[in-house]
């Protein structure tokens, strides 16, 4: 069995569902994996914020909007009555739900639930669709299996139980519908796994059941060897390590959720992305092998600090470091990369709002200085220290351009480089022509 994961985009519009609704029938007995219809999740939060801000008139409008957009659909998915009253009634009690918050005090709690009903809309549609077309689909609600513990950790044990017991006691299903990104936590809440959480959700999914496969439907198809907003003619990744695509995709390739890779990657289980546009595409395999001596792909992060520590002190200093990161760790920022010197340690963040007052902590050991409006630009591939000269190329395709910062030894499988925002297509562009364009001739 696999689980098919199918974001908002694939599912965002009748037409859509339908071809979905297609693909999944043709390829036998799977879990099915739904995000909310595209821009609902959006709406939700935008209708929250109306709640937290006490503008009952302007989330009721708000709802009403969505609302609409989502009767809309139903008369174009639907071909007979009773299934349009069935779909009516479920998607008017999600509505009818929202607008109960309008009348209490609003919290964090109330947003998770109303957060909850663009998976719980979009699933209860596809199921209903599939129902329609005469396929036994059965959806397994989420909030029955999904749950995590004390410490907001996904509960794998309780995931495996549960689901388990779901798919038994209903053996004779042909399909199986279920929503990403939501769950419970560990006290019972309606909660959620974050943005990108319906990524996650497959990936715990298929390690619950020991799947076959993950696949992860998209509208592109696979993770491209560089950003195609700023470079021509890119291409799919056939093959990738787990820690490849961990690293792509924490450093900017937007089509897989960083976290998702874990599960499937401890079980040693294939994540294949995929194209709902192009289904016969090959896309884009991750596992836990990978084919040796060749450079990946390229990938860009935004919106990076640079700092820099300048210290005397620091030579022959043992602690220095650590001090410098208990900083950082007081004020829950991640490091990004890290270059040091005997007088110096420089370190990149992409989280300012304790800014001022890691500065100010900092200024006790040694000079401070500060870039802002940087870029990391991540090469990934198969970068183990004895293979000569990938690294040199990766240097020659930008010494044309001022790099701030170098990263290289952290992994096998990544060398980063800090640049200005100005320079950051032109780095994608000229590591392109350098490492990709020059080895298809």
């Amino acid at each position: 069995m696999k689980v098919l994961k199918f974001g908002g985009t694939s599912v965002g519009s009748a037409e859509r569902i339908k071809n979905v609704a297609q693909l999944v029938t043709s390829r036998g007995k799977n879990i099915i994996v739904l995000s909310a219809m595209a821009g609902t999740t959006n709406t939700l939060v935008e209708i929250s914020d109306y709640l937290y801000k006490k503008n009952v008139d302007g989330a009721k409008e708000t709802v009403n909007s969505l609302e609409s957009k989502y009767l809309s659909t139903i008369n174009e998915l639907f071909t007979t009555d009773e299934y349009k009253e069935k779909a009516l009634k479920e998607i008017k009690a999600c509505f009818n739900y929202i607008r109960s918050f309008t009348k209490d005090i609003f919290t964090i709690f109330e947003e998770k639930e109303i957060l909850a009903q663009g998976e719980l809309m979009s699933t209860a549609l596809m199921n209903l669709y599939l129902q329609e077309k005469g396929i036994n689909s059965e959806l397994l609600p989420a909030l029955d299996y999904m749950r995590t513990d004390k410490n907001a950790e996904p509960d794998t044990n309780y995931i495996k139980q549960k689901l388990t017991a779901l798919l038994e006691k209903h053996a004779d299903a042909d399909i199986y519908i279920t929503q990403g990104y939501i769950c419970r936590n560990a006290y019972g809440e309606i909660d959620n796994l974050q943005r990108g959480g319906s990524d996650y959700s497959a990936s715990l999914i298929g390690a619950a059941i020991g799947a076959d496969e993950i696949e992860i439907w998209t509208d592109i198809d696979g993770m491209h060897n560089n950003d195609p907003r700023f470079v021509e003619n890119t291409q799919p990744v056939e093959e990738l390590h787990f820690e490849e695509a961990a690293e792509l995709a924490y450093f900017g390739a937007k089509i897989l959720h960083p976290t998702c890779v874990l599960p499937a990657k401890l079980n040693n289980i294939p994540v294949r992305l995929l194209n709902t546009m192009q289904p016969d595409a090959k896309g884009t395999v991750i596992f836990n092998t990978t084919s040796s001596r060749k450079i990946k792909a390229v990938a860009a992060k935004d919106n990076i600090t640079a700092i820099k520590i300048k210290s005397g002190r620091m030579l022959l200093a043992y602690g220095f470091l650590r001090k410098v990161f208990e900083i950082f760790e007081t004020y829950q920022t991640p490091i990004d990369m890290i270059a040091t010197s005997e007088v110096g340690v420089s370190v990149t963040i992409d989280n300012e709002r304790n800014l001022d007052k890691i500065i100010d902590d900092l200024k006790k050991f040694g000079t401070v200085s500060v870039d802002h409006n940087m870029v990391i630009i991540c090469v990934v591939g198969d970068l183990e220290w004895q293979n000569r000269g990938f690294e040199a190329k990766a240097l020659d395709a930008l010494r044309e351009i001022p790099v701030r910062m170098i990263s290289y030894g952290g992994s096998n499988y990544n060398i980063s480089f800090l640049v200005r925002k100005e320079d950051k297509v032109k780095a994608l562009n000229s590591l392109s022509d350098h490492l990709f364009k020059s080895s298809d001739k």
